[in-house]
């Protein structure tokens, strides 16, 4: 049987008592961004559009699953990559988890009456020039799911327990604004769940399990 640790309750718990800095101090002590201080100073010198992700924890009781999205080759940015739903922060919402709940609603057709949003993450700065809010929330069995063909290609969900063992969490390399940048890849089945939303994983893991 799974781990108490990785049921929804526990999660919620230990969201609203995260380890670390307060999230708006804390985007440099986490994930790859911990991993590469060489490019602090590139990614504070980037004019930032906000975002907001929704992190959906799914409550099956002892197991806790995370829905993730693979998104449509069409789009500009991150095309064919693994994401959570998420997106820009409009004028017209009222704070991050606003955003990442219409978002979330337009990308995945999940219903925000499923959804309760619990604590963030500290900001995760992308060098495709997005702060991104990353919302953590507890999702009530129940829904159901309509995929924006335009946006999202497949959902699927993870189990918690297994993205929060650092013995998923590989580590690569690629070269990113003519530096070597180290990043974070966790492979589920045929999927690769790496870069902004890996390192998002990552700080996760840190904040709530280390």
């Amino acid at each position: 049987m799974t781990s108490p640790a990785f049921d929804a309750s526990a999660f919620r718990e230990r969201a609203l008592s995260q380890n670390g800095r307060a999230p708006e101090q804390a985007w440099r002590d986490h994930g790859d961004h911990k991993l590469n201080p060489d490019l602090f100073a590139y990614y504070e010198d980037l004019d930032m559009r906000a975002a907001a992700v929704l992190v959906p924890v799914v409550d099956y009781g002892n197991e806790a699953r995370v829905i993730f999205t693979r998104r449509t080759t069409k789009l500009r940015k991150h095309s064919g990559q693994i994401s959570f739903p998420g997106g820009s922060i409009d004028p017209e919402d009222r704070s991050p988890e606003d955003a990442a709940l219409r978002e979330c609603e337009e990308e995945i057709g999940l219903d925000r009456k499923f959804v309760q949003p619990v604590a963030r993450l500290p900001d995760y700065l992308a060098g495709s020039g997005f702060r991104i809010t990353p919302v953590l929330s507890v999702v009530q069995p129940g829904f159901s799911l309509t995929l924006n063909p335009d946006e999202v290609d497949t959902a699927f969900e993870v189990p918690l327990g297994f993205i929060m063992d650092p013995a998923n969490h590989a580590q690569g390399t690629t070269m990113f604004a003519g530096h070597m940048r180290q990043y974070y890849e966790i492979k589920f089945g045929e999927h690769r769940i790496w870069g902004i939303t890996a390192g998002i994983v990552r700080t996760i893991y840190e904040r709530l399990y280390a």
